[in-house]
């Protein structure tokens, strides 16, 4: 199964060298890292995506709390939480093609960044699923190039879970409200 863990660490140079060594040693794979500030100065979040099962995660969030820097580690898998991706895709677009590619671009919400006479390049966020997903309806055109950030995650303060969201059920269940019942109070602030 894989795993997010999200770390905060004090910004100062070698702290994610110090992480990513500690995991080269036990031999542990880091599938996707990204790293940037935090809310405060400072302080900066690495989230990773790591593959293993409960028990050797345990074993990983031990030894990275070890880790002179590291402040807090938390393992946001099973938590609801809002997941983010971003991807560059350089996608040849003939004539034929381009209008086909650019209704793909248009459902998943994405934007052309480069317009070529033979290629595009798209940029698209979203969650993984979204990302994959794109991908694999642009592969038939032929993807020339990728890039792609690690996955960035955040928990959700509302505490509600989007998978849970996307239930059949759930929605069958939710359309059975009346819209007064699901108004909040008026902030009188």
């Amino acid at each position: 199964m894989k795993h997010t863990l999200s770390v905060l660490v004090e910004d100062e140079s070698g702290v994610l060298s110090r992480i990513t060594g500690l995991f080269a040693r036990r031999g542990f794979n880091i599938e996707s890292l990204a790293v940037g500030p935090a809310e405060k100065a400072g302080i900066s979040r690495i989230t990773m995506v790591v593959p293993g099962d409960h028990r050797t995660i345990e074993q990983i969030i031990k030894q990275l709390y070890k880790l002179i820097n590291v402040l807090t580690v938390q393992d946001v898998t099973n938590i609801p939480s809002v997941e983010r991706e971003l991807m560059l895709i350089k996608v040849h677009a003939n004539c034929e093609s381009r209008s086909e590619i650019l209704e793909i671009v248009n459902v998943f919400r994405a934007r052309v960044v480069d317009f070529a006479s033979d290629y595009l390049i798209i940029e698209i966020t979203g969650d993984p699923g979204k990302i994959v997903a794109i991908e694999q309806l642009l592969q038939k055109f032929g993807i020339y190039e990728i890039a792609r950030t690690g996955k960035i995650s955040l928990k959700r303060t509302s505490r509600i879970n989007t998978e849970y969201l996307r239930n059949p059920d759930v929605n069958l269940a939710l359309s059975s409200f009346t819209p007064d019942l699901l108004s909040f109070p008026a902030n009188n602030s």
